[in-house]
């Protein structure tokens, strides 16, 4: 059975979401923990949401710097898919493992709100699931989620195709051209501020227009490393 990891570090708050999220999708869930080197012989790993360090610093910045984080950027060089959800994504800015930064929002609030997306690139080992263009709802919880990056990366990261989603309707913390998450060249490792792992059993996850999904469009994101792995 595929196994991905979750690396729970202080101020972790979804984890066990995370967790859960991955054996719905048909994985074994594997708990990593922070100060450890090891990670267990997993196929990919998830970096959740939460507060690590209770958000000194910036964001994400003291936990990239945890020692389980340097095994994680060896791993996303050797290709193994990394999806970074919220905090997560943050850890992969500060780790240099995605491009740009997340600031605070532009109107200065904390937003909790179900975000309508766009699918901008359905090449990564997150995404391979999803059909290019579609449009989906998940949960959104952020305070310091305004992605930012100087012209030439933000040029680069659009010329490239390596948008991965796009914030529809409403832009929640004034993130450039609409960026709501990002992947690496290789499209192995994606991060976004969207929680997918919020929408992956029917009944629990936002309302939607689509009757087939009934609120599990987070599902796709795990269902999409699977895929990606049984190819590799």
């Amino acid at each position: 059975m595929t196994r991905i990891g979750v690396i729970t570090f202080p101020g972790s708050l979804d984890d066990r979401d995370a967790q859960r999220a991955i054996r719905h999708a048909g994985a074994e869930a594997v708990a990593l923990w922070h100060g450890d080197h090891d990670l267990h012989d997993v196929d990919a790993i998830v970096l959740p949401g939460g507060f690590s360090y209770g958000d000194y610093l910036r964001c994400g910045a003291i936990a990239s710097l945890s020692p389980i984080m340097s095994e994680v950027v060896d791993a996303a060089e050797r290709g193994m898919p990394i999806l970074g959800i919220c905090n997560g994504f943050q850890m992969l800015v500060e780790a240099h493992l995605l491009p740009g930064g997340l600031i605070r929002n532009d109107h200065g609030s904390f937003v909790c709100r179900d975000q309508r997306l766009r699918v901008e690139n359905t090449d990564t080992a997150w995404t391979n699931r999803f059909e290019s263009g579609a449009e989906i709802t998940i949960p959104l919880k952020n305070g310091e989620g305004g992605y930012i990056a100087d012209a030439e990366t933000i040029a680069r990261l659009e010329g490239e195709g390596r948008v991965v989603f796009r914030y529809l309707e409403v832009n929640p913390n004034g993130s450039i051209n609409d960026i709501a998450g990002i992947t690496n060249t290789r499209g192995n490792v994606v991060g976004l501020m969207p929680h997918p792992e919020h929408a992956t059993e029917e009944g629990f996850g936002p309302d939607t227009d689509a009757a087939m999904r009934n609120g599990t469009d987070g599902l796709a994101f795990f269902a999409s490393a699977l895929a990606a792995l049984s190819l590799a």
